[in-house]
């Protein structure tokens, strides 16, 4: 084989692993961009979550409160 072929064929090789490793690269930030939708998804509903629930923790402890004094009268009661 003469030297232009020689040369001609590393250019080929060079762009096609370069041409590969874009592809590789394409998907990956296609994969990346997908995740980071679901994961903004995600976040969006466990703060809808916390949004609706926020009002449970006052009122379990209001509910905590009257167990805690039905229990001291339980035991009271009981000795």
């Amino acid at each position: 084989m003469t030297r232009k072929t020689l040369i001609a064929l590393t250019i080929a090789e060079v762009a096609a692993l370069v041409g590969v490793l874009a592809g590789y690269l394409v998907t990956i930030a296609r994969r990346l961009a997908h995740v980071s939708t679901t994961l903004g998804k995600i976040t969006f509903g466990v703060r809808a979550i916390e949004t609706q629930t926020a009002s449970i923790g006052p009122a379990l402890s209001a509910t905590n409160s009257s167990l805690e004094q039905v229990a001291r009268r339980l035991e009271e009661s009981g000795s």
